[in-house]
Protein backbone atom coordinates (compact mmCIF):
# COMPACT_ATOMS: atom_id res chain seq x y z
CA UNK A 1 0.00 0.00 0.00
CA UNK A 2 2.52 2.39 1.17
CA UNK A 3 4.73 1.38 -2.11
CA UNK A 4 1.85 2.16 -4.19
CA UNK A 5 1.16 5.61 -2.24
CA UNK A 6 4.95 6.25 -3.07
CA UNK A 7 4.33 4.84 -6.70
CA UNK A 8 1.89 7.45 -7.25
CA UNK A 9 3.39 10.55 -5.47
CA UNK A 10 6.27 9.82 -7.87
CA UNK A 11 4.12 9.36 -10.86
CA UNK A 12 2.64 12.65 -9.75
CA UNK A 13 5.85 14.12 -9.54
CA UNK A 14 7.23 13.34 -12.69
CA UNK A 15 3.74 14.28 -14.38
CA UNK A 16 4.35 17.69 -13.03
CA UNK A 17 7.81 18.46 -13.97
CA UNK A 18 6.96 17.47 -17.48
CA UNK A 19 4.38 19.54 -17.40
CA UNK A 20 7.00 22.40 -16.05
CA UNK A 21 8.95 21.68 -19.18
CA UNK A 22 6.26 21.54 -21.57
CA UNK A 23 5.27 24.63 -20.59
CA UNK A 24 8.39 26.63 -20.51
CA UNK A 25 9.00 24.79 -23.95
CA UNK A 26 5.55 26.18 -25.44
CA UNK A 27 6.65 29.94 -23.95
CA UNK A 28 9.76 29.35 -25.29
CA UNK A 29 8.85 28.85 -28.72
CA UNK A 30 6.11 31.12 -28.62
CA UNK A 31 8.47 33.69 -27.10
CA UNK A 32 11.03 32.70 -29.86
CA UNK A 33 14.26 32.47 -26.47
CA UNK A 34 12.86 35.91 -25.83
CA UNK A 35 13.00 36.38 -21.94
CA UNK A 36 11.50 39.29 -19.80
CA UNK A 37 13.59 42.11 -19.27
CA UNK A 38 14.21 44.10 -15.94
CA UNK A 39 13.13 47.49 -15.64
CA UNK A 40 16.72 48.44 -15.45
CA UNK A 41 17.48 46.54 -19.00
CA UNK A 42 14.10 48.49 -20.52
CA UNK A 43 15.01 51.27 -19.28
CA UNK A 44 18.73 51.33 -20.62
CA UNK A 45 17.47 49.50 -23.94
CA UNK A 46 15.29 52.43 -24.59
CA UNK A 47 17.56 55.09 -23.84
CA UNK A 48 20.13 53.41 -25.89
CA UNK A 49 17.52 53.17 -28.98
CA UNK A 50 16.36 56.68 -28.45
CA UNK A 51 20.28 58.02 -28.35
CA UNK A 52 20.95 56.26 -31.65
CA UNK A 53 17.41 57.05 -33.60
CA UNK A 54 18.05 60.90 -32.10
CA UNK A 55 21.64 61.36 -33.26
CA UNK A 56 21.56 59.38 -36.95
CA UNK A 57 18.03 61.82 -37.33
CA UNK A 58 20.05 64.95 -36.41
CA UNK A 59 23.73 64.19 -38.02
CA UNK A 60 21.75 62.83 -41.41
CA UNK A 61 19.60 66.18 -41.54
CA UNK A 62 22.46 68.20 -40.95
CA UNK A 63 24.69 67.11 -43.50
CA UNK A 64 24.90 69.13 -46.97
CA UNK A 65 21.57 68.59 -48.76
CA UNK A 66 19.96 66.67 -45.66
CA UNK A 67 16.97 68.60 -45.77
CA UNK A 68 17.26 69.90 -49.70
CA UNK A 69 17.39 65.95 -50.62
CA UNK A 70 15.07 64.64 -48.50
CA UNK A 71 11.24 64.71 -49.96
CA UNK A 72 9.89 63.96 -46.96
CA UNK A 73 11.47 67.10 -44.89
CA UNK A 74 12.61 69.03 -47.71
CA UNK A 75 11.14 72.80 -46.80
CA UNK A 76 8.40 74.62 -49.69
CA UNK A 77 6.86 77.88 -49.62
CA UNK A 78 4.75 78.40 -46.61
CA UNK A 79 0.78 77.52 -47.08
CA UNK A 80 -0.53 81.16 -47.25
CA UNK A 81 2.84 81.72 -49.73
CA UNK A 82 1.89 78.81 -52.88
CA UNK A 83 0.28 81.65 -54.70
CA UNK A 84 3.39 83.66 -54.75
CA UNK A 85 5.60 80.72 -55.97
CA UNK A 86 2.58 79.83 -58.61
CA UNK A 87 2.61 83.31 -59.76
CA UNK A 88 6.27 84.18 -59.89
CA UNK A 89 7.02 80.39 -61.53
CA UNK A 90 4.06 81.71 -64.08
CA UNK A 91 6.08 84.69 -64.77
CA UNK A 92 9.05 82.95 -65.62
CA UNK A 93 10.99 83.94 -62.22
CA UNK A 94 11.48 80.08 -61.39
CA UNK A 95 14.90 80.72 -60.39
CA UNK A 96 14.15 83.35 -57.52
CA UNK A 97 11.70 80.96 -56.19
CA UNK A 98 14.19 78.14 -56.38
CA UNK A 99 16.74 80.56 -54.42
CA UNK A 100 14.49 80.90 -51.72
CA UNK A 101 14.07 77.17 -51.38
CA UNK A 102 17.74 75.94 -51.32
CA UNK A 103 18.48 78.78 -49.05
CA UNK A 104 16.08 77.50 -46.42
CA UNK A 105 16.94 73.90 -46.76
CA UNK A 106 20.16 74.59 -46.32
CA UNK A 107 19.05 77.00 -42.99
CA UNK A 108 17.76 74.48 -41.50
CA UNK A 109 20.78 72.09 -42.02
CA UNK A 110 22.71 74.61 -40.00
CA UNK A 111 20.53 73.72 -36.94
CA UNK A 112 19.76 70.41 -37.39
CA UNK A 113 23.32 69.22 -35.46
CA UNK A 114 22.47 71.37 -32.38
CA UNK A 115 18.93 68.84 -31.26
CA UNK A 116 21.77 66.53 -30.14
CA UNK A 117 21.86 67.89 -26.84
CA UNK A 118 18.44 68.93 -26.23
CA UNK A 119 17.23 64.73 -27.13
CA UNK A 120 20.33 63.89 -24.88
CA UNK A 121 18.90 65.69 -22.07
CA UNK A 122 15.12 64.66 -22.53
CA UNK A 123 16.62 61.22 -22.47
CA UNK A 124 18.19 61.65 -19.50
CA UNK A 125 15.02 62.98 -17.59
CA UNK A 126 12.89 60.23 -18.49
CA UNK A 127 11.14 57.80 -15.64
CA UNK A 128 10.30 54.29 -16.46
CA UNK A 129 6.99 54.93 -16.38
CA UNK A 130 7.94 56.33 -19.66
CA UNK A 131 10.31 54.30 -21.31
CA UNK A 132 7.70 51.73 -20.91
CA UNK A 133 4.67 53.26 -22.23
CA UNK A 134 7.59 54.22 -24.89
CA UNK A 135 8.67 50.92 -25.71
CA UNK A 136 5.03 48.98 -25.29
CA UNK A 137 2.61 51.85 -26.98
CA UNK A 138 2.22 52.57 -30.46
CA UNK A 139 5.21 52.40 -33.62
CA UNK A 140 5.69 56.26 -32.98
CA UNK A 141 5.48 56.30 -29.46
CA UNK A 142 8.99 57.72 -28.84
CA UNK A 143 8.60 60.35 -31.78
CA UNK A 144 5.68 61.83 -29.79
CA UNK A 145 7.18 61.70 -26.36
CA UNK A 146 9.94 64.00 -28.23
CA UNK A 147 7.13 65.86 -29.64
CA UNK A 148 5.46 66.94 -26.61
CA UNK A 149 8.60 67.14 -24.34
CA UNK A 150 11.58 68.83 -26.20
CA UNK A 151 9.45 71.06 -28.88
CA UNK A 152 9.99 74.50 -27.00
CA UNK A 153 13.44 73.77 -26.11
CA UNK A 154 14.19 73.30 -29.98
CA UNK A 155 12.28 75.96 -30.96
CA UNK A 156 14.56 78.33 -28.68
CA UNK A 157 17.60 76.44 -29.64
CA UNK A 158 16.89 76.85 -33.30
CA UNK A 159 14.96 80.11 -33.72
CA UNK A 160 18.65 82.30 -33.42
CA UNK A 161 20.12 79.37 -35.50
CA UNK A 162 17.63 79.68 -37.75
CA UNK A 163 17.66 83.52 -38.10
CA UNK A 164 21.47 83.80 -38.51
CA UNK A 165 21.81 80.81 -41.68
CA UNK A 166 18.87 82.73 -43.14
CA UNK A 167 20.86 85.46 -43.42
CA UNK A 168 24.29 83.67 -44.04
CA UNK A 169 22.69 81.62 -47.02
CA UNK A 170 20.88 84.76 -48.26
CA UNK A 171 17.32 83.70 -48.03
CA UNK A 172 16.67 86.35 -46.03
CA UNK A 173 17.32 88.80 -49.06
CA UNK A 174 15.75 86.06 -51.62
CA UNK A 175 12.40 86.08 -49.33
CA UNK A 176 12.24 89.91 -49.58
CA UNK A 177 13.11 90.06 -53.73
CA UNK A 178 10.35 87.04 -53.46
CA UNK A 179 8.10 89.51 -51.82
CA UNK A 180 8.77 92.94 -53.34
CA UNK A 181 8.44 91.43 -56.68
CA UNK A 182 5.38 89.53 -56.39
CA UNK A 183 3.42 92.52 -54.11
CA UNK A 184 4.29 94.56 -57.66
CA UNK A 185 1.66 92.08 -59.21
CA UNK A 186 -1.80 94.07 -59.77
CA UNK A 187 -4.75 92.71 -57.42
CA UNK A 188 -2.51 90.20 -55.53
CA UNK A 189 -3.21 89.80 -51.97
CA UNK A 190 -0.48 90.62 -50.05
CA UNK A 191 0.94 87.84 -47.23
CA UNK A 192 3.34 88.83 -44.43
CA UNK A 193 4.93 85.56 -43.71
CA UNK A 194 7.27 85.32 -40.56
CA UNK A 195 10.01 83.34 -42.40
CA UNK A 196 12.20 83.01 -39.29
CA UNK A 197 9.33 80.99 -37.52
CA UNK A 198 8.46 79.03 -40.61
CA UNK A 199 11.45 77.41 -41.16
CA UNK A 200 12.34 76.64 -37.30
CA UNK A 201 9.04 74.85 -37.54
CA UNK A 202 9.27 73.07 -40.44
CA UNK A 203 12.94 72.14 -39.50
CA UNK A 204 11.82 70.72 -36.18
CA UNK A 205 8.93 69.13 -38.22
CA UNK A 206 11.83 67.28 -40.22
CA UNK A 207 13.38 66.00 -37.44
CA UNK A 208 10.27 64.41 -36.07
CA UNK A 209 9.89 62.50 -38.94
CA UNK A 210 13.47 61.48 -39.36
CA UNK A 211 13.25 60.23 -35.93
CA UNK A 212 10.51 58.06 -36.57
CA UNK A 213 12.00 56.13 -39.39
CA UNK A 214 14.77 55.15 -36.80
CA UNK A 215 12.62 54.46 -34.77
CA UNK A 216 9.93 52.35 -36.64
CA UNK A 217 13.96 50.73 -37.94
CA UNK A 218 14.42 49.38 -34.20
CA UNK A 219 11.05 48.44 -33.54
CA UNK A 220 10.73 46.51 -37.03
CA UNK A 221 14.53 45.08 -38.38
CA UNK A 222 16.00 42.80 -36.50
CA UNK A 223 19.56 43.98 -37.81
CA UNK A 224 18.91 47.92 -36.21
CA UNK A 225 18.63 46.65 -32.68
CA UNK A 226 22.40 46.71 -32.75
CA UNK A 227 23.62 45.27 -29.18
CA UNK A 228 22.44 42.13 -27.29
CA UNK A 229 20.60 44.78 -24.74
CA UNK A 230 18.31 46.21 -27.69
CA UNK A 231 17.66 43.09 -28.84
CA UNK A 232 16.55 41.67 -25.52
CA UNK A 233 14.10 45.12 -25.19
CA UNK A 234 12.73 44.85 -27.99
CA UNK A 235 12.12 41.39 -29.09
CA UNK A 236 9.75 41.33 -25.64
CA UNK A 237 8.25 44.67 -26.92
CA UNK A 238 7.55 43.06 -30.31
CA UNK A 239 6.39 39.76 -28.61
CA UNK A 240 4.11 41.51 -26.04
CA UNK A 241 2.84 43.32 -29.00
CA UNK A 242 1.03 40.12 -30.19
Amino acid sequence: MNYKLQLSIGQIISIFLVSIISFSTIIDTKGQGITIPSNSEISSGIKEALEKATGISAERLGAKDGYLGNLDVKILFPEEAKNIEKTLRSLGLDNMVDQVITSVNHAAEDAALEAKPIFTDAIKQMSIADVKTILLGEENAATSYFNTTTSPALTEKFSPIIDNSLKKTDATKYWQDVMTRYNKVPFVKKVDTDLTAYVTKKAIDGLFIEIAKEELKIRENLSARSSPLLQKVFGYAKQADK
